[in-house]
């Protein structure tokens, strides 16, 4: 080698090694990007192979020798030239080697956690079961244990502090998708009354929620629906979208992976609302396939349960329409809209809900398409309100107060939610508008005292003061059933005209009697409303015995304090193994 590559090398050394520490650490960092992106598949590739001995050569052996004072006079300017390009190479040649290191010492340790995971859960399992024995079993205490053994095992902070960025909640839902098999016993052992009611249905699940506390429940709401306008409907959560919980895919994932360790039973309602927000939804179909963070649920041994609402939810527009005597599709503002209903929207969405659901909750026995399933049951009781909130004494704001009418006079309440949007151009709803406007037309002209409340845009914890001041109330004449507007009214004591379809009443009396035999609903049809309505303005006497008998079956099977009682009994049957097949006569 010729003296003057000698010089060269030595003085490398020797700069390098004079080199201040911040300026190597910052070469260091601009180096290490573009050597990962070079050596990342090639590095990977060989660190799952044995690992050699030759990967721990000697580094920096000569770097800490020093050069003796004359060789700094001989250098010239072609030599520090040289030398800029021989330390760039070294350092980089050093980068390669520490970065392999760092990389081959990570993997390692990841394939040694997994190794260890079956073993890390036997254990937990013990330690559960010790604990149960000893009547000290704290579930909040313990799921925070399985979360930092699931994090450290995936390569993740041991815990979840502040708002963890997308990268590190993406990587938590990708291991506890790939080893929920593993993870299944961990989760179960931790099964306790914990249950979240996901999404909203009005506000049934908030006044069940509240009167599941009481027996010894977790229980909360969490309101995912961000729209505003549907807010008015809502009575309460514990958990809201775009208020506590971040409207971020941060936000929406964080309380999703939360809700894995704090739950056990979730429960949905609404068609298509099997979700936890569309955020999570769409981030987890990207990571893992459509409903993936739904089919987890089911992985990892929680109970789903599904409250059916509408006549979209599972049952094909060609099944529905033939339930007579009148199509209710044929009226329906949404008949040709398939983004909205049509036979293969609504039938895959009954197939999926089916494929998830361990119960399923519906009343009204609409028993067509997927709605026929043995999992499918009868529950009233789901169907809650405050009876209190509702109480026929209930004071009435001075700015509700409604002017007195003349002597005979009667108060009509007909209500359609969303009114624009479920009305057709040509005054046509599902709500019968149609039949009820031009009849009592009809009736004033003949002279009779008809006062009219239709409410819109009022919020419904109010909408109830307008509600207490009616007669009479006018539901749907053609659908063959009845909704919320009608257990509002029997709550309040009011009777309530609606059509009750008798093949649906007699699948009702199939698995209970008693509801099906003590029903006050004033059944009408579109031919025969006129008579019925007549009669009951022509005998206030019964109007006022039918809303008895309204406030005494609401009180029995709508209540939120029976609805409490009856859920208890379902979750835990079903946290129990129970499948809680249909059967006849409960």
């Amino acid at each position: 080698m010729s003296f003057k590559r000698r010089v060269v090398q030595r003085v490398g050394r020797l700069a390098l090694d004079m080199v201040p520490d911040d300026a190597k650490e910052a070469a260091r960092r601009k180096l290490a990007f573009s050597i990962k992106a070079e050596l990342g598949p090639e590095l990977r590739a060989e660190l799952h192979a044995q690992f050699r001995a030759e990967l721990h050569a000697q580094l920096r052996a000569e770097l800490h020798a020093q050069l003796n004072a004359e060789l700094h006079a001989q250098l010239n300017a072609e030599l520090h030239a040289q030398l800029n390009a021989e330390l760039h190479a070294q350092l980089k040649a050093e980068l390669q080697e520490q970065i392999k290191a760092e990389l081959k010492a990570e993997l390692t340790q990841r394939l040694f956690l997994l190794n260890a995971l079956p073993g890390r859960v036997e254990a937990f399992l013990a330690a559960v079961d010790a604990e149960k024995t000893a009547n000290s079993f704290d579930v909040e205490k313990r799921a925070l244990d399985l979360r930092r053994l699931i994090r450290s095992t995936a390569g993740l902070a041991d815990d979840v502090a502040g708002q963890p960025e997308a990268g590190d909640l993406l990587a938590e839902f990708g291991f506890l998708h790939a080893y929920a098999h593993i993870l299944k016993p961990a989760f179960e052992a931790l099964r306790s009354r914990r249950v979240l009611y996901c999404g909203q249905c009005y506000y049934n699940n908030w006044y069940l929620s509240r009167a599941l506390r009481p027996l010894g429940w977790k229980a909360d709401v969490y309101n995912w629906d961000a729209n505003p306008a549907t807010q008015i409907y809502y009575h309460g959560e514990d958990f809201r979208l775009g208020g506590d919980v971040p409207l971020s895919l941060e936000g929406e994932l964080g309380f999703y992976l939360g809700s894995l360790y704090a739950y056990d039973v979730f429960h949905f309602s609404n068609a298509h609302g099997i979700a936890f927000g569309w955020s999570v939804q769409s981030a987890a179909a990207r990571c893992a396939g459509m409903h993936a963070e739904i089919h987890m649920l089911n992985a990892l041994g929680k109970k789903l349960v599904y409250s059916n609402n509408g006549c979209l939810d599972g049952v094909s527009q060609t099944a529905f329409s033939k339930w007579g005597p009148e199509s209710v599709c044929a009226i329906c503002r949404w008949q040709h809209e398939p983004s909205v209903c049509s036979d293969e929207r609504n039938l895959a969405w009954g197939e999926f809900r089916n494929s998830v659901a361990d119960y399923q909750c519906t009343l009204g026995g609409n028993r067509a398409d997927f709605n026929d399933d043995p999992r499918v049951h009868e529950v009233p009781e789901f169907c809650c309100l405050s009876s209190e909130l509702w109480n026929p004494e209930i004071e009435i704001p001075e700015q509700y107060r409604l002017p007195f009418l003349a002597e005979g006079g009667v108060r009509l309440y007909h209500a359609v939610g969303h009114r624009d949007e479920r009305t057709r151009s040509d005054g046509v709803n599902i709500k019968s508008s149609h039949v009820y406007l031009p009849l009592i037309e009809r009736l004033r002209a003949e002279g009779l005292v008809l006062d009219l409340i239709e409410p819109t845009g009022i919020p419904n914890k109010e909408v109830r003061f307008l509600q207490a001041q009616a007669d009479i109330f006018l539901d749907m004449l053609t659908f063959g059933w009845f909704g919320a507007n009608a257990r509002e009214a029997m709550m309040l004591a009011k009777p309530v005209i609606c059509f009750i379809r008798p093949e649906w009443l007699e699948s009702v009396r199939e698995e209970i009697p008693e509801y099906a035999d003590e029903l006050p609903i004033v059944s009408a049809t579109p031919h025969t409303v006129e008579a019925v309505l007549r009669n009951l303005i022509a005998h206030p006497e019964k109007r006022r015995e039918i809303g008895l008998r309204s406030r005494e079956f609401a009180l029995k099977w709508h209540s939120a304090s029976v609805a409490g009682k009856r859920f208890d009994q379902i979750y835990s049957a079903l946290l129990a193994g129970d499948p809680l097949i249909r059967k006849a006569a409960r």
